[in-house]
């Protein structure tokens, strides 16, 4: 039975991001609910935060290594909304007030150049519409208590997106075979983890597609500009004031984020 109460789960997300009180999952009220209740949620909650004045510009794309879909028990990644009032740029300061429970992960992020509307969408079209990519970080953080999520509640509450820190350098994609762009990631100048992208749908590019063709069958399209993150390439890390990470990628160069105490203000970069 498809959820019948959306603008109120919508609402008790929207409270937790405002308060930074995290809330039950949804899901334990009510085991049944799926990944299309999550979305009707979404939904809503994007239509909150567009009309306090944000704006969309871009879509993260999660749950697109295997590991990650079987932890969760699914066969398909899972999307939100990438809102402007979340983006940093390289070397920005986050402000670690400004989440619940934040980690960090290290990604590959799209540029577009060219509108792209699915269904029916290839990879050699999304590869064409890319005008570039840059390193990128993603901040994910739930409004759940504890990170008890399950496949509703995550996608409920933007597929559980904090923010995002990008480099200001676009590597144009000619010549590049994404899937075999390596990362480094380091934590106050200690390796932690490494990644290729590969790890992202086997091909970062045809998460671009798959997305444009999911959001098609929405009537949505991804517009130039759209900011497009393609899922973490290694297991997420928790984020402490006084971290300094810096992820390296081959070709497109590095990024850097430094975590300090305090709520967003005059350090948030959009």
């Amino acid at each position: 039975m498809p959820v019948t109460d959306a603008p109120a789960k919508a609402r008790a997300l929207y409270d937790a991001r405002r308060t930074r009180v995290p809330i039950p999952p949804f899901t334990d009220e009510d085991p049944s609910l799926g990944m299309a209740d999550g979305y009707a949620v979404q939904k809503e909650l994007v239509a909150l935060l567009l009309a306090d004045g944000d704006r969309i510009i871009g879509h993260k794309v999660g749950l697109t290594s295997k590991p990650m879909q079987k932890m969760v028990g699914v066969d398909s990644p899972d999307y939100g909304p990438v809102l402007a009032s979340t983006v940093y740029r390289d070397g920005d300061t986050i402000p670690l007030g400004s989440f619940i429970a934040p980690k960090i992960e290290a990604e590959i992020v799209f540029v577009l150049g060219e509108r792209l509307e699915g269904p029916g969408v290839t990879v050699t079209q999304a590869h064409a519409a890319i005008a570039g990519a840059v390193a990128g970080m993603e901040i994910v953080d739930s409004r759940i208590v504890d990170w008890r999520i399950k496949l509703a509640d995550t996608v409920a509450d933007l597929a559980s997106n904090g923010a995002m820190a990008t480099s200001s350098r676009i590597v144009p994609l000619d010549g590049i075979d994404s899937r075999l762009i390596g990362m480094t990631l380091t934590r106050n100048g200690e390796l932690i983890d490494t990644g290729a992208g590969a790890a992202a749908l086997g091909d970062p590019v045809a998460v671009v597609a798959w997305l444009a063709n999911v959001l098609g069958e929405n009537g949505v399209a991804l517009e130039p500009g759209h900011l497009i993150m393609t899922g973490a390439l290694h297991a997420a890390v928790p984020m402490q004031a006084g971290d300094v990470f810096r992820a390296e990628f081959d070709r497109l160069g590095p990024i850097t984020v430094r975590v300090a105490t305090g709520s967003a203000g005059s350090e948030s970069g959009a």
